[in-house]
């Protein structure tokens, strides 16, 4: 298992499984729809010589071709990886798990805050109000990161991030957090709103999008509070 791990990234990291290197071989296989090992090896050799060595000038056949990319790697791995593996020191293992588990795992956090925070932002531009970072007292006393100022009352808004294995149990956070929650509407007049944010193929999402337009709801039922207000003063 070992092995083949470095053979992997030893391939990965160096591009020998390219297109340019090896063609696009799922597309070829589904063109081939071989119903043998040796009927898919006749195809793709016929493929490569034609499509990759031919244009290329390259008079190898192509067996020797896949040959000569196995060689490459070898010397890649003898030569450069192992060069490179003598350099690492205990001090460079140390200090690369420290990085990876606590600094790297504290920026993607609040990197993954700031993206749907930007994303909320971006939808309410319209209704004319601004998302603020909240005060530090208000994330341990009610549960919340970022606020909306709508003509005197707040809005709260709590960013989660999770997993696809603990989106099951988002209601379950829902009830920790109501009774915090309900100090806040009480105090300032708004709700609270908890979003959700997932990771999806290396992007930030919100796993619960409704939630948006739950926050711009609120939005106009406190400014239309606000004209009520105003218009029973006169």
């Amino acid at each position: 298992m070992s092995k083949e791990w470095i053979l992997n990234i030893a391939t990965n990291r160096w591009g020998l499984n390219k297109k340019s290197k090896v063609g696009p071989v799922s597309e070829w296989i589904r063109e081939c729809k071989p119903k043998s090992l040796e009927e898919w090896k006749l195809f793709y050799f016929d493929k490569i010589k034609k499509e990759i060595l031919e244009p290329n000038g390259n008079t190898q056949n192509a067996h020797e071709y896949i040959k000569d990319l196995g060689q490459r790697l070898y010397v890649k791995i003898t030569e450069v990886m192992q060069a490179e593996l003598k350099e690492i020191t205990e001090e460079d293992c140390i200090l690369y798990i420290e990085d990876l588990v606590l600094k790297k795992t504290f920026d993607g956090y609040l990197t993954e805050i700031d993206t749907i925070h930007e994303k909320i932002q971006l939808e309410l531009k319209h209704l004319d109000v601004a998302i603020k970072p909240a005060p530090d007292e208000w994330d341990r006393k009610y549960n919340v990161d970022f606020y909306v100022d709508v003509s005197g009352s707040y809005i709260g808004i709590q960013i989660k991030p999770i997993t696809y294995q603990q989106s099951q149990q988002i209601y379950k956070w829902k009830e920790l957090m109501n009774k915090s929650h309900e100090r806040f509407r009480e105090k300032f007049g708004g709700k609270v709103f908890i979003v959700f944010s997932i990771k999806n193929n290396d992007k930030k999402e919100i796993f619960n999008p409704e939630v948006v337009e739950e926050i711009k709801n609120e939005v106009e039922r406190l400014k239309n509070l606000k004209i009520d207000e105003i218009t029973k003063g006169e």
